[in-house]
């Protein structure tokens, strides 16, 4: 695999501070060598990105929502792995919840937008089984979130 810091240079991305949580939650279990993330909701620097897919927003637009979401998770798991990404033997799953009306059923090339950044940063690594389903509301009124689940490997011994 390569260098991931390096991978994230040459995309043009710079991850954001893991969120802190919303509630009464961790941001991120580790369990051996899998990090569970909790739920990471769209927001970037400007704050919540919100909207419901099949009202007020398109599928391009809450593409981009799930990326941030997936920025997110990639801050989440830099925590847990101490800032090195490199850690990261495979994204294992990914569910997606989109904030949609009854009537769109676009879900998974909603949820595309998390799958497709974590291929471009992690390869064939990044290639994960998913779940994309839609909710008639998500917290704060956010387009979409996202939940990961990573393999990690051990720190290496200094």
């Amino acid at each position: 695999m390569s260098d991931v810091n390096q991978t994230l240079a040459d995309l043009g991305i710079t991850l954001p501070d893991a969120p802190a949580p919303a509630a009464n939650y961790v941001p991120f279990v580790q369990s051996g060598n899998l990090v569970f993330v909790s739920g990471q909701v769209s927001m970037d620097a400007n704050g919540l990105v919100r909207g419901k897919l099949g009202e007020n927003m398109s599928v391009e637009d809450a593409q981009k929502a799930a990326r941030l979401c997936a920025l997110n998770l990639l801050a989440q798991v830099s925590a847990a792995c101490e800032g090195d990404l490199n850690r990261v033997a495979r994204v294992v799953k990914l569910t997606g919840f989109v904030n949609a009306t009854p009537d769109f059923n676009q879900h998974p090339q909603v949820v595309n937008g998390a799958s497709d950044l974590m291929a471009e940063v992690f390869g064939d690594a990044g290639r994960h089984a998913r779940a994309a389903v839609g909710s008639s509301s998500l917290p704060l009124g956010v387009a979409v979130e996202v939940e990961g689940i990573f393999e990690i490997t051990d720190k290496p011994e200094l």
